[in-house]
């Protein structure tokens, strides 16, 4: 039913905000770009009030940021993989629609 985040001892390249920072693969998104010194993860849709990272477990959405031109992602749900972009996401971002909506 669980099972550990085991990150590779290799580290893989991705692009955070143009920038290339190298991040343990496999690791967790959401703190690999913590460890990078990315912040904030998102601006408010009202206030533009920063966000970074709360919860780490996908409860409080603080963590939202662009991920490979998807944005709304929960960063603390995903793991590190070669070639991933992250932006800051400003504000609401309405989700692509997919095939078929």
């Amino acid at each position: 039913m669980f099972r550990t985040l085991q990150p590779s001892s290799e580290s893989v390249e991705i692009f955070v905000d143009g920038k290339s920072v190298r991040a343990a693969d496999g690791s967790n998104l959401a703190s690999a770009l913590l460890l990078a010194g990315f912040a904030p993860f998102r601006l408010t849709p009202v206030s533009s009030a920063p966000r970074i990272p709360y919860c780490m477990m996908g409860v409080c959405f603080d963590c939202l940021a662009c991920v490979d031109d998807v944005p709304n992602v929960q960063t603390c749900l995903v793991r590190v993989r070669a070639g991933m972009k992250i932006d800051i996401q400003r504000g609401a971002a309405e989700p692509p629609i997919g095939e078929g909506q």
